[in-house]
């Protein structure tokens, strides 16, 4: 990386932690007060830094609404999909990924099993929101008041023995959801179908998606299927870094020198 570009990019992170005067700056990046103004002005320029009438710098506007921008363009179907696929490639089962949109919560991708017995699901067809292990860590995310509304208007379909009856039960699965950080549908909605499921969370901590292992007990027991938890919190934790931006995505370098 240039010289020039790596001591400017180093100036964001130290605005970061607060308003800092040309002197600070340069102490920071270990250059004379001269090399640090002229980043900083080159910086200001773009909008990046302001400065501001204590002569200190902080972060400029524009770099938040490029933020913004980046944040609002990010597909997370296209980031999530290759691990989903690795994911499956690894346990053979099929694999979910769903966001709450519009008081629902849909599939938007799905990788299929590579066994014969397989899942009715599709691609932006609404979960059964009372008990699909999705549904259940997105509405988790929601505050309590928001938690506690949705649950209020949401029917409850016994579909099988196991199915959440009532707002009281299911807020109580919530809670529970929240504090632990995955959620399972064992025969909830199918008695014969059991699931697993991890959050996807984006820059803010908020969850922003959620990702699911479904099989059948036919292929594994309910008990088999719950050794798979660490592999897909893994698989959410890796689609959450790379959403949020904490964890850059490494490709070759075809740039010369």
């Amino acid at each position: 990386m240039s010289q020039t570009v790596d001591r400017a990019l180093g100036i964001l992170p130290l605005l970061a932690e607060g308003p800092a005067d040309l002197g600070q700056v340069a102490d920071r990046l270990g250059v004379h007060k001269s090399t640090a103004l002229r980043l900083l002005r080159t910086l200001h320029e773009h909008g990046l830094v302001y400065r501001q009438s204590d002569q200190r710098y902080r972060l400029g506007a524009r770099l938040f609404a490029l933020a913004q921008e980046a944040m609002e363009n990010l597909d997370i179907r296209e980031i999530a999909h290759p691990h989903l696929v690795r994911l499956n490639e690894t346990c053979g089962h099929t694999v979910h990924l769903a966001v709450y949109e519009e008081n629902e919560v849909l599939y938007i991708d799905k990788v299929e099993s590579r066994y014969p017995v397989r899942m009715y699901s599709r691609i932006g067809k609404p979960v059964a929101i009372t008990v699909a292990a999705v549904a259940k860590l997105l509405l988790a995310d929601l505050s309590e008041a928001e938690r506690r509304a949705v649950a209020e208007k949401l029917e409850y379909p016994l579909y099988t023995a196991c199915s959440t009856p009532n707002p009281a039960a299911f807020l109580k699965e919530l809670a529970t959801v929240r504090e632990q950080g995955w959620a399972t549908d064992l025969g909830g909605h199918e008695e014969s179908i059991n699931c697993v499921a991890a959050p996807i969370r984006g820059a803010d901590g908020r969850v922003a998606a959620a990702m699911s292992v479904s099989a059948p007990n036919v292929v594994v027991t309910a008990d088999e299927l719950l050794t798979l938890l660490p592999l897909v919190r893994r698989t959410a934790d890796a689609i959450s870094g790379e959403y949020s931006g904490r964890t850059p995505v490494t490709t070759p370098d075809r740039d010369t020198v």
